[in-house]
């Protein structure tokens, strides 16, 4: 069976895009961030006038996004920073206290094993509203993340 060299240029695609895609698969991971177990008592810690933070991770998944994961406790009454807005998504998770999450003028409040999510570019606040400190992690993902 003979092919024209129209039928052997309408199949190249079908050849080459597959190596192209894994040179693509393979340069986001070998830029991503190794699977790793981060323990606490090594996560190091930063405390400033408004709250202590314990970074956690930075980089990039192997899926090319970017995360950052950080801990912050605040005290009572405590804000990191006044509201604001970027352009990756940002996800708490409250391990202790109480806070209220302000979302484009929308207040929430919720405690332990409760998450908030604000999606990319929208205004958001984070303040601690209880008697006690409040704990709580940040996952950011995308762009401006890490």
């Amino acid at each position: 069976m003979s092919a024209t060299r129209r039928e052997l240029f309408s199949m190249l695609p079908v050849v080459l895009i597959p190596s192209i895609l894994q040179e693509a698969g393979t340069a986001a991971k070998e830029d991503a961030m190794p699977s790793a177990a981060y323990p606490f008592e090594n996560l190091p810690v930063r405390t400033t006038k408004e709250a202590q933070i314990r970074a956690v991770l930075k980089g990039k998944l192997a899926t090319g996004e970017s995360l950052e994961v950080h801990e912050t406790t605040l005290p009572p009454g405590g804000m990191p920073h006044p509201p604001h807005h970027h352009v990756h998504s940002e996800m708490w998770l409250v391990r202790e206290g109480t806070v209220e999450l302000t979302i484009n003028g929308t207040s929430s409040r919720f405690g332990p094993g409760s998450v908030g999510f604000v999606h990319s570019n929208d205004e958001h606040g984070i303040k601690n509203v209880g008697d006690t400190p409040a704990t709580y992690f940040v996952v950011a993902v995308g762009p401006g993340a890490s």
